[in-house]
Parts: C-alpha cells; structure tokens; sequence
C-alpha cells in the first residue's frame, strides 16, 4: 500500500515537471508563483494547527489562575459575595 503510494507521488511530481519544462517562460513565473504562495498558506496552517494545542492549554492555565485568584479573596455569607477588598479596614464610629 506504502509502495503504491509513493509511486503515485513520484509520477505526479515527473509530470509536474515535465509539464512545467513545456509551458513558457512567463507561465512558468506565474506556476512557480502560485506554488510558492500555496506553499507558503499550507506551511502557516500546518504550523497554527501544530501550536494551536499547546496555546489552548496555556489559555486555560491563565483562565484558571485568574479564577483562583479570585475564588480566595471573596468572603461567603449565605448567597452574598463580599470579596476582601470590600472589607472595613476602619474601625465604626
């Protein structure tokens, strides 16, 4: 199967190149082109996906850090939220 595979691959870049070698000089500019930005698009792709797991788990690292900061300066009293900032520093008069 591997085999038939990479025959497959191999034919088609030979005629790629043959086909390449026929046409003239500016279609051959504008071939190379086009490869080139098709390339380039596939290349960013395949690097944004490869990045986009390790970038995914440091965003829910940073959004769990930020809700553990916040969870422990709050103050519970039944169903109300006072967080510790809120908290009278003065004594009453």
């Amino acid at each position: 199967m591997f085999e038939t595979a990479y025959a497959i691959v191999i034919v088609a870049v030979c005629l790629a190149m043959l086909v390449r070698l026929t046409i003239g000089p500016i279609r051959r500019m504008r071939l190379d082109a086009a490869l080139l930005a098709m390339w380039r698009s596939m290349a960013r792709r395949v690097y944004a996906l490869w990045h986009w797991r390790a970038s995914r788990a440091a965003a829910k690292r940073a959004a769990d850090e930020v809700l553990q900061r916040a969870r422990a300066g709050v103050h519970r009293d039944g169903n109300v939220i006072r967080p510790e900032s809120f908290r009278s520093r003065r004594k009453p008069h």
